[in-house]
């Protein structure tokens, strides 16, 4: 099911994130997500994450539906040129897999694989816009497809609390414009700069499904405060962590403030989107304390 459906009906979507592992066998993955998302409206799947050589978000995506989950296929162009992405589209179609989130993927440099090439050759804006032609029935060589043109729920990344709101509407104006659904933010924890987004972003008409990291130490989120751009962890929020180790270790305290975050952003927002990171186990329990389960 294309989650925009979910959207166009008033639905407050929630969905959560799975990274494939490096090997092919995905048993305990899909038992975990059977077993602790099979609530949520749909999975994302992560490609090669970080720059780091998994298997396929494809394959994963596909391996999901069969066990009855709803996959969303992340696509990014780091590894592929145009026509690879656009195959792999018409194949995720042909499996019947109709959301797609597109990204631009993080520089070979920053994994597993540093000497290997990166392709680029189409970014975020450009593959929605690829989506959006094949979905006339033409891919981007202006080629007709044979038979019924795909359909699909055409998903971007905005980051909310990066330093420059302007910058951010800017990016997600052209997404909008290329042809975006629907966006799911970087990770929030700084609500009140997320609903000043938010009031400026209600001009495009687009559902937004806020982005949650759980913290799960101290340490990560000092590494995400220093690391990743469009992230910043308020101090308040790190003695929170460091209050009560075992508390924290446990996982309890970063539960504690995702379920808080969410609260306070539901009323701006039209879904939440969780990027658990080995930690699907306490997805339910977030959206229990969230009041949406």
């Amino acid at each position: 099911m294309r989650i925009t459906e979910l959207f166009d009906s008033g639905e407050f979507v929630v969905t959560a994130e799975v990274g494939p592992p490096k090997g092919f066998h995905i048993e305990g993955l899909l038992e975990e997500a059977k077993t602790y998302l099979s609530d949520i409206t749909a999975v994302n799947v992560t490609d090669n994450q970080s720059s780091v050589m998994r298997l396929g978000s494809l394959a994963t995506c596909k391996a999901l539906k069969d066990e009855g989950l709803n996959p969303i296929f992340q696509l990014t162009c780091r590894d592929r040129n145009r026509i690879g992405l656009q195959s792999d589209l018409l194949s995720a179609a042909m499996f019947g897999i109709d959301n797609v989130l597109c990204l631009t993927g993080d520089h070979t440099k920053l994994g597993d694989h540093p000497q290997a090439k990166p392709v680029f050759d189409l970014d975020s804006v450009s593959l929605l816009h690829a989506v959006k032609q094949l979905e006339s029935g033409y891919d981007l060589g202006g080629n007709e497809l044979v038979g019924e043109a795909p359909k699909f729920a055409k998903g971007a990344v905005v980051s909310p609390c990066s330093d420059s709101i302007d910058a951010q509407l800017a990016k997600m104006e052209r997404k909008v414009a290329a042809g975006a659904d629907y966006f799911q933010t970087q990770a929030v924890y700084e609500p009140e700069k997320f609903i000043e987004f938010m009031e400026k972003a209600k001009q495009f008409g687009k559902p937004v499904q806020l982005g949650i990291v759980i913290p799960k130490s101290v340490g990560m989120v000092r590494y995400m405060n220093a690391n990743v751009a469009g992230i910043h962890v308020p101090e308040e929020m790190i003695e929170e962590l460091k209050a009560d180790k075992e508390k924290t270790k446990a996982g309890i305290t970063g539960v504690e403030i995702a379920a808080r975050i969410i609260k306070e952003c539901k009323p701006y927002c039209q879904g939440v989107h969780i990027m658990a990171l080995g930690w699907e186990s306490k997805v339910p329990e977030i959206l229990k304390l969230a009041g949406l389960r």
